[in-house]
């Protein structure tokens, strides 16, 4: 059988966003009664279908392997049975927050008696495109479905098995509940037409949210003629303050990049204030090293750094180190590697604490703790679509409230505006 053609990719997205298209508008009534059964029947459903989903896995998995994907990357691809209790508890957790749509945002009496109410709406339809990582599947759909959003999923062609068979769940979950199952839908994941179709789909598609490597996201934000919401990669630093508190520094910079290497709020450069690296420097590098953590930098024990190093995502356990002479040096590093993701200060000096929160320019700023933080569970979001480094309609963990937009309600009694 040949390969599907251009023309036929784009005539199988066109369809299953115009269905999706359909679905939304029904979607937008649903109460959150209804809402709230659905996603808790679909992560009973995802727990019963475990042994399924981790087969379907599995076979993704071995692909990967035999192609020789980076360990990283078959990470972010690798599905456990705790990974499926998270994806589980992600829907559980977004069924049980409050529903953001009718909410009023704002709202006043003009004096000729018109009364105003801006309210919470559902965006429409939201298009996904992301690599590996399966989970991404479950947290799209739970949280655009609380939204009021049908939802068109593109994973990457690594996760096709674990793709479809979560997906297969879902739909089933839907139709069980009179509720449409083109409220989601999978594309083809075989070539990238599918993406530009989804991408240029404008009047279907309200909004494409990537996630992914820096690539597949300038691609997206590039050619995209559908708004896009660009969730970016995640250089994020660590900086020891001339004032910080060693063992908590350190303590920090071992989770920041140890806890899921994979990951883009993993930590990827750290900037030690040069007054105190007789204290830190060493002790921190031998306890990275003790975790299999690689150093690039320019003192002695480190691998030699180049250029590519400070603007680099390792996405592993690789770090970038650095001796800065105080805090302007530092900022003037974050602000010409980093990504606006998300970046940290270890430090007891408030002043410079304060000065740091203030002058660095990202979705996320830390004080002493750890970037690992920036996650929409960890800040009460319950799942999380991804993490927005722009500055236009979200910024940050994009949770329920970052898939809404707003409307605005006028009601009267027969007002007419004068000419």
């Amino acid at each position: 059988m040949s390969a599907p053609t251009e023309t036929d990719v784009t005539g199988v997205v066109t369809g299953l966003a115009t269905a999706a298209k359909k679905a939304s508008r029904s979607l937008a009534t649903l109460t959150t009664a209804q809402k709230d059964a659905v996603l808790l029947a679909a992560a009973d459903a995802v727990d019963q279908a475990a042994d399924t989903i981790l087969a379907a896995n599995a076979d993704d998995v071995a692909r990967a392997e035999e192609a020789g994907t980076e360990p990283s990357l078959v990470d972010r691809l690798r599905l456990t049975p705790e990974r499926i209790e998270g994806i589980t508890g992600g829907l559980r957790q977004v069924a049980a927050l409050p529903d953001p749509i009718g909410q009023v945002v704002s709202g006043k009496k003009l004096p000729n008696g018109l009364d105003l109410r801006q309210v919470r709406v559902p965006l429409g339809v939201v298009g996904f495109v992301y690599e590996a990582r399966p989970n991404v599947t479950v947290d799209g759909f739970g949280i655009a479905f609380k939204a009021g959003n049908a939802v068109l999923l593109r994973g990457s062609s690594s996760a096709a098995s674990s793709n479809a068979a979560l997906v297969e769940v879902l739909r089933t979950v839907l139709s069980d509940n009179d509720v449409s199952a083109d409220a989601v839908a999978l594309l083809p994941s075989e070539s990238r037409d599918s993406v530009t179709a989804l991408i240029q789909a404008r009047g279907l598609v309200d909004v494409v949210i990537p996630r992914g490597g820096a690539g597949l996201i300038s691609a997206v934000v590039r050619d995209a003629t559908v708004p896009t919401i660009e969730t970016g990669t995640g250089n994020c630093h660590v900086y020891v303050h001339a004032d910080a508190d060693a063992d908590i520094a350190t303590r920090i910079v071992l989770n920041a990049k140890t806890r899921r290497p994979s990951v883009c709020n993993t930590a990827e450069t750290v900037l030690i204030d040069k007054s105190l690296a007789d204290d830190v420097l060493l002790p921190m590098m031998s306890a990275l090293q003790s975790q299999g953590v690689v150093i690039h930098g320019d003192e002695p024990g480190m691998e030699p750094a180049t250029e590519g190093d400070w603007h680099r995502e390792y996405l592993s356990l690789d770090i970038a180190m650095k001796v800065v002479d105080g805090l302007d040096e530092a900022i003037e590093h974050i602000d010409t590697y980093g990504t606006g993701h998300t970046e940290a200060i270890v430090t007891k000096s408030l002043q410079a604490a304060e000065e740091f929160t203030a002058r660095v320019d990202a979705a996320a700023v830390m004080v002493n703790a750890s970037t690992a933080f920036t996650d929409g569970e960890q800040f009460g979001f319950g799942a999380e679509i991804g993490i927005s480094t722009q500055k236009l309609h979200a910024r940050g963990p994009m949770g329920l409230t970052e898939l809404t937009s707003t409307k605005w309600l006028v009601w009267g009694d027969g007002q007419v505006r004068p000419a």
